[in-house]
């Protein structure tokens, strides 16, 4: 009787463990499932971010022009709390003072970034690619300073890499570890001279979001982690 009923308690215990785990395993879907339907624009909305219009309407094909992108910037990011967001404003003769993002845009180029054109001229309405949007995101955010051999590994993944200006190589591969792209998923590609959109762009700042509650691992086993710039 005693063997039977030391045999019964082993067989209850197993039973208690397998249960438990089951358990376990079920929380730690419900966990990771309940991160991954936060929909990315209701982030964004919630964080203040990002607006919809007075219909509920995120108008998620909308273009991004570079005066909302440097809006965004400075509400992401807190630039005019950069020391050298406190100069002096600078004369931009497409972007009088009553101009709605006047103050966003005098920040984001006295931070230096974003930068002006010819004549001292921003071109607020003018739309920006994806490359160039992504590009002065992680440069806003903070450009990893891979070499050169790193960010070629990086930037070979992608068909499309070699559309990518010269000058946004490294911001655009800083944006494409850290998981700010969305990549088209069935090409792979990164579309990088294709505009803007406001889904682009809040696709982005979310993943932004995301890296502040559960920061990414860092980059290339057997390597010190990659210096990331600071804003100016």
């Amino acid at each position: 009787m005693m063997v039977l009923g030391t045999g019964i308690i082993k067989i209850v215990k197993r039973l208690v463990s397998i249960f438990l785990a089951i358990a376990l395993l079920q929380g730690v879907f419900m966990a990771v499932q309940s991160q991954e339907i936060i929909d990315p624009i209701d982030r964004v909305v919630s964080a203040g971010l990002m607006n919809k219009d007075a219909s509920g309407n995120f108008n998620a094909e909308g273009l991004v022009s570079r005066a909302d992108l440097a809006m965004i910037l400075v509400k992401t990011f807190g630039l005019e709390r950069r020391k050298t967001a406190q100069k002096p404003d600078m004369e931009l003769p497409d972007v009088p003072k009553s101009y709605w993002a006047y103050s966003a845009i005098q920040t984001v180029l006295k931070t230096g970034t974003m930068s002006g054109y010819r004549d001292g001229m921003f071109f607020p309405n003018q739309r920006v690619t994806r490359a160039e949007a992504l590009a002065i995101f992680a440069q806003a955010y903070g450009v990893f300073q891979f070499p050169e051999p790193s960010i070629s590994e990086i930037l070979a993944k992608y068909p499309d890499a070699g559309d990518i200006p010269s000058w946004a190589r490294k911001s655009m591969a800083t944006a494409l570890y850290e998981g700010f792209v969305n990549v088209d998923i069935a090409t792979n590609k990164i579309n990088p001279l294709k505009p803007m959109t406001r889904w682009d762009i809040a696709y982005a700042l979310s993943k932004y979001l995301e890296r502040q509650v559960r920061p990414t691992s860092l980059p290339v086993p057997a390597e010190q982690p990659p210096d990331r710039g600071v804003g100016r």
